[in-house]
């Protein structure tokens, strides 16, 4: 197999790296925004030079981002490239249209990194999702936060002492909004909502509350009352559709999900057949990443078959209103616990607030 890799950051160098391992690939082009000299005519800064190569059989689209990956993504698939890659934004975003270019061309469209990094969750979603009747998917998909939680629980350190930590480790980013938003995790929640109940999931559609509020006072306050704080995507089958939210979730102690520690992922699924079903790991980081992009990459190279058709009885719709708990609401530094209420009525209560004037944590018990 003939590889040209898009962008060459963390993840297209673990690619290549792997890649150089294995005798079935071949690093043929690598696209980059200037000239890496130990590489040399390997690189390219001409997307053409990979889209008009009729060697190259296979790209890797490691730019990130959405605007110009779509344009380079599309213009490889009708090229009659397949495409490989673990942007989450990008499938988040244009997850339909791609697989339609890549139908309409006779090729295929591979992301399984795009959610849980290193863990085979998306591979394993879709692969469950052709004959059970999944349920429920839902867990930790943002090694971030993780992180940023963990220790705040642990250590008793405050969020922004531990956001910075993070960030000299190299697991956030110098703007971490996406991350402790949530909105890195919606991504992944739509995406994860696709494939198990074979929805649209659009993500303006769908409630999100992140962790940017957080103060070691609400850590104490849990851990007095032996409950653990993490960020949980979380979709499931309602009676007249489908929810699918991003939201903080007090877990009791020994909650399975309670235990996961630093920047690692717990991700599970429920199905009608095969019940509770868990997927831990790395959820980020160059090589895991890396090594994911490369099973995609060899699924490929052997012909196996991506199949998009899910097990579902109707058209599913978002329904937020059915499924009610009760949650810790904290404003300025007064705290309640809530009435058990919806997702849409959460939201709705909290619409016109300022994110960073409120933490909100739902309670499971």
């Amino acid at each position: 197999m003939e590889i040209a890799i898009l962008g060459y950051g963390t993840v297209g160098r673990s690619v290549r790296a792997i890649a150089e391992t294995l005798p079935e690939l071949h690093v043929r082009r690598i696209l980059h925004r200037r000239e890496v000299p130990e590489l040399g005519d390997l690189v390219t800064l001409r997307p053409e030079d990979v889209f008009r190569d009729a060697a190259v059989d296979t790209v890797v689209e490691c730019i990130g981002g959405t605007d110009v990956a779509r344009e380079y993504v599309l213009a490889a698939l009708r090229a009659g490239k397949h495409v490989v890659t673990p942007n989450k934004n990008l499938i988040a975003a244009h997850d339909e249209e791609l697989r339609r270019c890549a139908d309409e061309h006779g090729v295929t469209l591979r992301y399984t990194a795009a959610a849980g990094g290193g863990i085979p969750w998306l591979y394993n979603l879709r692969r469950q999702a052709r004959a059970d009747r999944i349920t429920a998917v839902e867990g930790i998909l943002n090694g971030t936060c993780n992180y940023i939680l963990d220790a705040m629980h642990r250590e008793g350190r405050s969020f922004d002492d531990v956001l910075r930590d993070a960030q000299k480790r190299g697991y956030a980013e110098s703007d971490p909004s996406s991350d402790i938003d949530g909105l890195d995790t919606l991504h992944k929640c739509a995406i994860s909502a696709r494939l198990a109940f074979g929805v649209p999931a659009p993500e303006d559609a769908l409630p999100v509350f992140g962790i940017r509020a957080v103060t070691d006072e609400d850590i104490r306050y849990f851990k007095e009352r032996d409950l653990v704080c993490k960020l949980f995507m979380q979709a499931y089958l309602t009676e007249g559709g489908y929810a699918a939210y991003v939201c903080p979730v007090l877990l009791p102690s020994d909650h399975l999900a309670a235990h996961v520690p630093a920047n690692n992922n717990l991700v599970s699924l429920t199905g009608r057949y095969s019940g509770l079903m868990s997927f831990y790991g790395q959820g980020a980081g160059g090589d895991p990443t890396g090594l994911s992009v490369i099973e995609d990459l060899l699924d490929t190279a052997y012909g196996a078959r991506i199949d998009e058709t899910l097990y579902r009885e109707q058209e599913l719709p978002l329904d937020l209103d059915r499924v009610k708990h009760r949650y810790y609401l904290r404003e300025g530094k007064e705290a309640i616990l809530t009435e058990p209420l919806a997702p849409g009525e959460l939201v709705k209560m909290l619409r016109a607030k300022d994110p960073c004037d409120f933490f909100v944590a739902e309670i499971r018990e």
